[in-house]
């Protein structure tokens, strides 16, 4: 049976993920980075060890003793923790740190996989598994969106792009064709919150890939925390990118946009 190697952050997409995984007949060797890494990972995985994403050796050292050649990463890790104190990095992640030209998302992540690739070890489509959470264009709430409101996905989809475009994030938030908040280093869920704050009510929050997107790492995700985020400040329509964007518990997540007046639309 064939290994696969699972680096999970927080959120539920890991385990989604990894159950996917299970059925298809692979054997997930998954390690769970964050102590936010949900417990549901560790039923659902053959083997589950915890190693913080800062201990760079302990890392490979685990997945070379389990003979792991793919690895997938999945899951929410925001770059903060690189500058809040929260991880201790090892000396071999400190060197790799320092050895980059900036601290963007894709050159930390494809310095990563550069270190894996040196010890025998491929990543993988983060969607090669899971390609079915990413839903197909169209409304998918009961609502649709205003015309003011789809003026403004037209809007965020533009700025966001650009946004990607330069590696900074993939979420905007946006109100009467003004941008509100641009996703940074504080993660989408913070975002929604600052932007619809300033918004006082009915913000529009568009997420997209990325131009350049690779779909090794950082795929953009949303889930039922979105949602919530949402509700936290009066947001009225979240836009994703159709066939882009993985959808994470999308029952969950669309019962409670539509008990809370949210249109969810994949453009």
């Amino acid at each position: 049976m064939q290994r696969i190697g699972l680096l999970a952050g927080a959120g539920h997409l890991p385990a989604e993920c990894a159950k996917a995984a299970v059925a298809l007949g692979f054997e997930v060797y998954a390690v769970g980075l964050l102590d936010e890494t949900e417990d549901e990972l560790k039923d659902v995985a053959t083997n589950y060890e915890k190693i913080s994403i800062g201990q760079l050796d302990a890392l490979l050292r685990h997945l070379k003793e389990n003979d792991i050649k793919q690895v997938t990463m999945i899951g929410k890790v925001t770059k903060e923790l690189l500058f809040n104190g929260k991880v201790q990095p090892d000396a071999s992640m400190l060197r790799l740190l320092m050895s980059l030209p900036n601290q963007s998302d894709d050159t930390v992540m494809l310095a990563f996989i550069n270190e894996l690739k040196k010890e025998g070890m491929e990543a993988f489509d983060q969607t090669k598994l899971i390609k079915a959470l990413m839903p197909e264009k169209g409304v998918l709430t009961k609502r649709e969106p205003t015309e003011d409101e789809q003026k403004d996905i037209e809007f965020g989809f533009k700025m966001a792009k650009e946004l990607g475009r330069l590696d900074v994030g993939q979420t905007v938030v946006v109100k009467n064709l003004a941008v509100m908040a641009l996703e940074a280093i504080e993660g989408t869920d913070a975002c929604i919150v600052r932007g619809g704050e300033l918004a006082k009510g009915d913000a529009v929050v568009v997420k997209v890939a990325k131009p350049q997107q690779d779909n090794r790492f950082d795929v953009p995700t949303v889930g039922l925390k979105t949602i919530v985020s949402m509700v936290k400040v009066g947001a009225k329509t979240l836009a994703i990118e159709a066939k882009e964007t993985l959808l994470v518990e999308r029952e969950k997540v669309l019962v409670l946009a539509e008990a809370n007046g949210i249109t969810i639309v994949a453009v």
